[in-house]
Parts: C-alpha cells; structure tokens; sequence
C-alpha cells in the first residue's frame, strides 16, 4: 500500500466512527477520501470504485431516513420528540463530553414523551424512537462498509 492509501484508509475508519458516534461527518468523509483516492489514481478503475462508492453511500443517507421515518410516524412519536432528543443531545455534548450526546438524547426523547403522553406510556414510545435512531445508525454505517469494500477491492485491482 501506498502512503496515500494508507491515509485513504484511516480517513475512512475515522469516517465510519464519526457514524457510530456522530461527531464527524462521516459519510462525507469517507466519500471525500475515496475521491481523493481516485483523483490520484486516475484510472476509469478508481473512478468506477468512485462512483460505485458514491451510489453506496448516497442511498444510504436516502434509506437511512426513509426507513426509520415510517416507523416513527407508525408508532406515532412525532418530529417535535426527537428535536427535544436532538437539543438535549447537543447540550449534553458540551456537559459530559461525547457520553453525554447519548445520555441527552433519550433523555431529551423520554422527557419529551412523557409531557406528550404521560409517564406510563413514555418509556415505550422512547423505545421505539431509539429503535428507530438505532435503525438510521446502521444503514448508514452498512452503506459506509460496503464502500469501504468496494473501495479495498479498487485497491487491489489497481
């Protein structure tokens, strides 16, 4: 491997993190480093793995919210719950640092809930929208290794 793929292959484990814990963009991320891959390259193989890679990740990011979204509006949790989810996920960063993003959002969810439909019904309908976050989480993280697969096989072809 080349120094250049090495880099290549770092940027896109630190970008498949940054989809388990959203910290970073990572779908860009890895997107951008196997552009940067078939930019050096050059070959209509690196731009095919580029653009294979490309199809991958961006209906990922299309499934990932199509997916849970019907679930969610099946359950009946509206988009309200999982902004408070989101805000107390964002303060939550800042107060316990990366943890405290997770700790936020059900708590954000679960107080959200219970104000809608009270303390009995809460814990269900808090479930279902972390099974539904759980959900987005990992269509995209499959569409990011499959394009890391595509991406290792690119490599070895060239």
């Amino acid at each position: 491997m080349t120094p250049l793929e090495i880099l290549v292959a770092l940027a896109i484990a630190v970008g498949i993190a940054g989809i388990i814990v959203p910290v970073l963009p990572g779908t860009i991320l890895v997107l951008g480093a196997i552009l940067v891959w078939a930019l050096d390259i050059g070959t209509s193989t690196a731009w095919a793995v580029l653009g294979v890679s490309a199809v991958l990740l961006v209906g990922g990011s299309v499934v990932k919210y199509l997916v849970p979204g019907r679930r969610l509006k099946a359950s009946g949790v509206p988009t309200r719950t999982l902004l408070a989810g989101g805000l107390l996920a964002f303060a939550g960063f800042f107060v316990v640092p990366v943890i405290g993003m997770f700790i936020g959002f059900v708590l954000g969810v679960y107080l959200a809930e219970r104000a809608r439909v009270g303390g009995a019904l809460a814990w269900p309908s808090t479930k279902g929208a972390l099974h539904a976050v759980a959900t987005s989480i990992l269509i995209e993280l499959v569409a990011a290794f499959l394009a890391a697969v595509v991406w290792a096989a690119g490599v070895a072809a060239t």
